[in-house]
């Protein structure tokens, strides 16, 4: 029986009322289900169990695993039982996939839902998966009224986190009706916050720690280099191993280093060679895995392709892979079986500076090591620093010659760098994770969400703003910010306030008037004088006084959470000209032979739309201004933008060069130069327009970039664009962007703003980000269409094939083509050869250029209408093609002809497309 089923069983026999079994019957029935699949409670596990069934709200600190995970099944299982809905929350998108695949397999896909901001699945179900942020601005919006039966929170240490750990805080203020389940391995010390929660709840707090692993820890410290340190490892039966570093680069550099050791046997080789089978390494970073993994040394961290990382976790699972270099994203969760973490490094960058890894950290990381029901003990190496090792090599090549030993000239760290040593090793291991620190913070779009409830508006942002656990400065900080933001919203019309709705305001805006719950940790009041602001919003006891102050505006129901710039990008789309196709920038008037190595919309420090921009005209591509402008409100891509920002200098710098300015001018010349920022001027200026009357906009940062547009432009694949950037250890994050730019393009643009030009990119798009990892498009589609048999597939299964989508890869082909257009108008011809080796693209240039004076690469080059595609040969595995140049004569009497290789393109999952003539008319 299922979970479910054999709690109803219990119930019934236990002569529970339908819909609410009472304690006893759901522990029994929980108790009977794990035995049924293998589990044995641990003693932490069987007392969480029974205090959630009783009610009482938990905090299960315990070391990593103790089954923390079978203790939220009890959970969630105890909740629909009774008729309630359960909320799971984790920090990051990939856990909370992990977790509703697993909760659909024991509950059933009806029962579990997932909402993460930009995908939703089943949402209405009894128990939702979801990111922190969903349930905090759910609790925003709707209170204590909220739908919220319990609330499972896993890896609660991110409520110390400085930018998300709002999150995790405002559930536990906003939420009193529901029951908590908080669950981390490094918690720390938690009295206040249980104390806090039982105030607000009523519910009793069982506090679940200090609780002995199932399967002890070894640590030990290492002076050996990493290489002798792992072949020992491996020696003495201590595999797997994961390598931690602290870099993507270092976690590469270290399995290639590994890479000329034995790590695996012939048959073991085999048998990883028959697991991947047909798995597809078609990028750059994937053919360098692919080396790696059929040696026995997997590569784990978060810049790789989903699909990389889960083919590297499934040969783990199975036992393939006797070493893995990652990074310390091990510590979230991520399920990868290990019995021996070597840490490489007790310093970290932590994005601003150099330190030593918390307590906190170094328990999270070293918590992964040992797995309950295959190992007896886990295995924790710390590595000493690198002088201290080559300290260590020099003594014992002295060996017992105390006159070797005595000219020894001992290394020590470089200056400025963050050292540690064994007693760095020893009080981490000793040490408990630091308290957590709360983080809340308020938004423009926290303060709208509070507002949007109604009610009582003035006690609802009092109670955030002041009954929290924040230290007394902070709140008052709080309250500060609050009354900014509320007058900005007041002022530009996003809210209305009605006569009478304030009393007696000071003249800072604040009443006299102070809060009446005790604050979080401290029952002493709260005075207020703090530079010279003091008190807080009124407590507006006159009837009917609290219920005028509304909103002028409706939200969407994912308000500030799926794209919350999404609004203005529908007012900035509003500015551009649908008919507007011309391609002014890219004309047939371009000079020939130019030297430049990107189209003009990409050039270097330049802004070609800057006088568009004051005339509100676009570029004279409709389509591609779209486009730009939703890329204009998505997270700035860090390494793309500093990699195209490097290129477009290294490109500056050349052409100075060329036109001879002095080494003084050049410099100063480059600090202009950046990344390309299409409609900058425009959107700019629409940005301040739309704030002005929607200042809540201005909690997001409006961000002109070309990532999408440029990848169009240039008609590159997924791997061009990696190799032109230079990206290959950041392909996930690459992929993660274009994923999300589709999804915004395809949920923002209304219906009426879109056209046929705008459809073919997006189709493409589409196809580009299915074609590099469909991973879990095929997941989803596997619980709506389950295939016949059950057995899931050793590896990740390759994508549909890029002939299904016949919009999509006509946009394909066509880009195929256009590429030999922008290598013609540049005049390429070496690359033009290795293209089409069987064409004599020199001399057909040289023809071409006899005729006309340049190619032209702008808009109507591009236009479909260029491009004749016959597919009436489809059937011998071939379409013909054909491009028209766009001359600047405008007698269009040159051809590129070519076929489609539809095989080959199948197998590749691009356009595959070669040249057979390039003549004229």
């Amino acid at each position: 029986m299922t979970l479910l089923e054999t709690i109803a069983a219990a119930a019934e026999a236990a002569g529970s009322p339908a819909g609410a079994p009472d304690a006893d019957a759901l522990y029994d029935a929980f108790v009977e289900w794990a035995g049924d699949q293998g589990f044995a409670l641990y003693p932490a596990q069987d007392e969480a169990v029974i205090e959630i069934v009783s009610g009482s709200h938990v905090i299960l600190s315990t070391p990593t695993g103790t089954g923390k995970s079978l203790v939220a099944v009890a959970a969630h299982a105890a909740a629909v039982a009774r008729g309630g809905r359960t909320y799971y929350t984790a920090p990051i998108k990939a856990l909370v996939s992990e977790k509703f695949f697993a909760l659909v397999d024991i509950f059933g896909a009806a029962n579990v839902g997932m909402v993460t901001g930009d995908s939703s699945v089943n949402p209405d179900a009894p128990i939702v998966c979801c990111t922190a942020e969903i349930l905090a601005n759910l609790a925003l919006r709707q209170g204590a009224d909220a739908a919220v039966d319990q609330v499972v929170m896993d890896e609660f240490h991110y409520y110390g986190d400085p930018e998300r750990g709002w999150a995790w805080q405002v559930p536990l203020l906003l939420l009193p009706r529901a029951q908590f389940v908080l669950m981390s391995a490094t918690l720390g010390d938690v009295t206040d916050i249980a104390a806090d929660l039982e105030r607000r709840t009523g519910r009793a707090v069982s506090r679940i720690t200090g609780v002995e692993r199932p399967v002890p820890l070894h640590f030990s410290y290492a002076r050996r280099p990493v290489h002798e340190t792992v072949e020992e490892l491996l020696q003495t039966g201590e595999a797997p191993i994961y390598i931690v570093h602290f870099s993507q680069a270092a976690a590469m550099e270290r399995a290639q280093a590994l890479s000329s050791i034995k790590i695996v046997s012939r048959e073991q080789r085999d048998a990883i060679a028959e697991a991947i089978g047909g798995f597809r390494f078609t990028t750059a970073f994937g053919r360098t895995l692919s080396r790696y993994v059929r040696a026995g040394i997997g590569v784990h961290h978060a810049g790789m392709l989903p699909r990389y990382r889960r083919l590297v976790e499934t040969l783990a699972q199975r036992g393939l892979l006797r070493v893995i270099c990652g990074t310390d994203t091990l510590g979230v969760g991520i399920n990868v079986p290990i019995r021996t973490v070597l840490i490489t490094a007790l310093s970290k960058f932590d994005g601003t500076k150099m330190r030593q890894l918390t307590a906190r950290e170094f328990h999270q990381i070293s918590g992964r090591a040992g797995r309950a029901g295959y190992d007896t003990a886990g295995t924790v190496v710390v590595m000493a620093p690198e002088w201290e090792i080559e300290n260590e090599a020099a003594l014992r090549k002295a060996g017992d010659d105390p006159a070797k030993r005595k000219k020894i000239v001992r290394k020590k760290a470089p200056t400025g760098v963050v050292n540690w040593g064994l007693g760095s090793f020893e009080r981490l291991v000793e040490a408990e994770p630091e308290p957590l620190v709360p983080q809340l913070q308020l938004t423009a779009a926290m303060l709208i969400n509070v507002i949007a409830r109604g009610g009582d508006v003035f006690t609802n942002v009092r109670s955030l703003v002041f009954d929290n656990h924040e230290p007394r400065a902070r709140r008052y900080e709080l309250a500060r910010r609050a009354i900014a933001i509320f007058r900005t919203l007041v002022a530009a019309d996003v809210v209305e306030v009605a006569r009478g709705a304030l009393e007696t305001p000071s003249t800072d805006g604040m009443s006299r008037n102070r809060p009446q719950t005790a604050p979080y940790g401290d029952d002493s009041g709260t005075r207020g004088e703090d530079s010279g602001t003091r008190g807080e919003m009124t407590d507006a006891s006159a009837p009917g006084i609290r219920d005028q102050i509304r909103l002028t505006v409706d939200l969407q129901p994912n308000f500030a959470l799926n794209q919350p710039l999404s609004p203005f990008a529908l007012a900035a789309i509003e500015l551009l000209d649908p008919d507007d196709t011309a391609g002014a920038r890219h004309n047939s008037t371009d000079p020939p032979r130019q030297p430049a190595e990107m189209p003009d919309s990409a050039a270097a420090g330049q802004n070609p739309w800057s006088s568009a921009a004051r005339t509100g005209a676009g570029t004279g591509h409709y389509a591609l201004d779209v486009v730009s402008v939703i890329e204009a409100t998505l997270d700035d891509p860090r390494p793309i933008l500093a990699q195209q920002e490097f290129k477009a200098r290294g490109e500056a710098v050349a052409a100075m060069k060329a036109d001879g300015i002095e080494y003084d001018e050049r410099i100063a010349l480059l600090e202009e130069v950046t990344y390309p920022k299409p409609l900058d001027e425009l959107l700019a200026q629409a940005y301040e327009v739309f704030a002005s009357s929607q200042p809540w906009v201005r909690d997001f940062e409006l961000s002109p970039k070309s990532v999408v547009r440029d990848m169009f432009e240039r008609a590159l694949s997924f791997s061009e664009l990696i190799s032109l950037y230079q990206l290959a250890r950041s392909e996930g994050l690459v992929l993660r962007y274009l994923s999300d730019a589709y999804r915004a393009i395809r949920q923002t643009v209304p219906a009426e703003a879109q056209t046929e030009d705008l459809h073919d990119l997006v189709a493409w798009l589409g196809e580009v980000v299915r074609q590099v990892d469909s991973s879990l498009v095929d997941e989803w589609g596997a619980l709506v269409n389950p295939a016949d048999d059950p057995a899931a597939p050793v590896v990740p299964p390759a994508p549909p094939s890029v002939l299904t989508n016949r919009r999509a890869f006509g946009v394909l082909v066509r880009n195929e083509l256009f590429r030999r257009v922008q290598l013609a108008a540049l005049q390429r011809d070496d690359e033009l050869v290795e293209l089409d080796a069987d064409v004599d693209w020199p001399a057909a240039l040289d023809a071409y250029f006899d005729d006309h004076d340049s190619i032209g690469t702008g808009g109507p080059a591009r236009s479909p209408r260029l491009v004749t595609i016959d597919e009436t040969d489809a059937a011998s595995g071939v379409w013909r093609v054909e491009q028209t140049i766009d001359d600047p004569a405008g007698d269009h009497d040159w051809r590129i002809r070519g076929v489609v290789d539809l095989a080959a393109s199948e197998e590749t999952g691009t356009a595959v497309v070669r040249v057979t003539e390039v003549v004229r008319l």
